[in-house]
């Protein structure tokens, strides 16, 4: 049939139909590492950066992702040590910035340590220590608590992506770590999850403070190692106990992307892990966990 031929309407729809047959919209979540908790009663490090949004992607294109590896906790040294920046997770020609390591700790005490500033696109702030200032949130993350200045100090908790990191509080050896700054939610796989809790700082016997909600590790308490951010949540790492502990690492970044499982299927390369894809009603989803490659859709 010639073009002259056809109605408007006729044409009208099949141009409709080359544009959008190749494409399909996809919902995305991509969360950066935790940054690494300091030693020795020492700050947590902040929580990884979230971005969440919705794309068009092009049906047999590949698109690239990167899943950031955790913040490296701080191995304990004389002096203190800091900890470990998060890694950025990327894809879909977005950045999600890795949370700052806390900052160093007793550092012969009096000597003032200020906690690392989150990565860009939305990283949060590690926490300080010994009347050190909190490491500065990028974007929508936040700042990490500040340190004490008494001696012996203890270490401010790591920002989250929900809520600065608290203060560390008290004198001496009755000082206390302050908490991590709690996460922020979000519901792609059809249950609500928190992610990018801050990392709690130590203190300087049992005062050790919790992270923050959404995967973000808990201070050590007395000689106790700080724990580790929980993986896939970019939680930071919690700070150390007094003594010679290590801090904690921070939890590595995921990428979830969601669909209308009527409109297409993904593919993951080599390079990355995945879990099996699920369902959430008339959409699929995928938790993309770990390495470096490519995915595609069809």
């Amino acid at each position: 049939m010639a073009i002259s031929s056809l109605k408007f309407s006729d044409l009208r729809n099949r141009l409709w139909d080359q544009t959008t047959v190749n494409t399909l919209s996809v919902s995305y979540l991509l969360v950066g590492a935790g940054g690494g908790g300091a030693s020795a009663h020492a700050p947590g490090g902040g929580g990884g950066g979230m971005l969440t949004g919705t794309t068009s992607l092009t049906k047999g294109t590949n698109y690239s992702l990167t899943i950031a590896a955790g913040g490296t906790g701080a191995i304990f040294a004389s002096g203190g040590v800091a900890g470990g920046d998060g890694g950025s997770t990327t894809g879909f020609t977005l950045t999600a910035g890795g949370g700052g390591g806390g900052g160093k700790g007793y550092s012969s005490y009096g000597s003032a340590s200020n906690g690392r500033a989150g990565l860009a696109s939305n990283g949060s702030g590690g926490g300080a220590a010994n009347g050190g200032t909190g490491g500065a949130g990028n974007g929508s993350g936040f700042a990490g608590g500040n340190g004490n200045s008494s001696d012996p100090g203890a270490g401010g908790g790591g920002g989250g992506a929900g809520a600065v990191g608290a203060n560390a509080t008290g004198s001496g050896t009755g000082s206390t770590g302050g908490a991590g700054g709690n996460g922020a939610t979000n519901n792609l796989t059809g249950s609500t999850v928190t992610y990018a809790g801050g990392g709690g700082g130590g203190g300087w016997t049992t005062n050790g403070a919790a992270g923050g909600s959404g995967g973000g590790g808990a201070a050590g308490n007395s000689s106790q190692n700080g724990t580790a951010g929980t993986a896939n949540t970019g939680g930071g790492g919690g700070g150390s106990g007094d003594g010679s502990p290590n801090g904690g690492n921070g939890g590595s970044g995921i990428i979830v992307v969601r669909w209308l499982t009527a409109d297409g299927t993904i593919t993951v390369g080599a390079g990355l892990t995945a879990d099996a894809t699920g369902t959430d009603g008339s959409y699929s989803y995928k938790r993309i966990t770990a390495g470096s490659g490519n995915v595609s859709f069809a």
